[in-house]
């Protein structure tokens, strides 16, 4: 954030989540994305944060089986998460994201 202005987010070797610094943290738009930002310390001493903790399967970045790499461990996955893989697609301006529920999630 304080050293880029844009930040592309990977999961398994899979950009899933592109845009500018203050956009994406602002609006972060993939459930991964999202997880990652709720993982991300309180610099204030004694202060406690909700998280949402991820669980479910991990695929195989070796041999990924075909959809979304993340739908295993994603609360919003559907049927056609574990057969297509999601391509990235502007969500906002200046903002991408691969994920076939994203506008769902995040109401745009």
């Amino acid at each position: 954030r304080y050293i880029s202005h844009r930040i592309g987010v990977m999961y398994m070797g899979r950009l899933v989540e592109c845009g500018d610094a203050e956009e994406l943290f602002a609006h972060p738009a993939h459930p991964y994305t999202k997880a990652l930002l709720d993982a991300v310390p309180i610099p204030v001493l004694g202060a406690k944060k909700e998280r949402q903790l991820l669980t479910g399967e991990i695929s195989s970045p070796i041999d990924p089986k075909p959809g979304c790499r993340f739908a295993g461990r994603c609360p919003y996955a559907k049927d056609i998460c574990f057969k297509e893989t999601p391509q990235l697609t502007t969500c906002r301006p200046g903002h991408q994201v691969a994920c076939h529920y994203a506008k769902e999630i995040n109401h745009i």
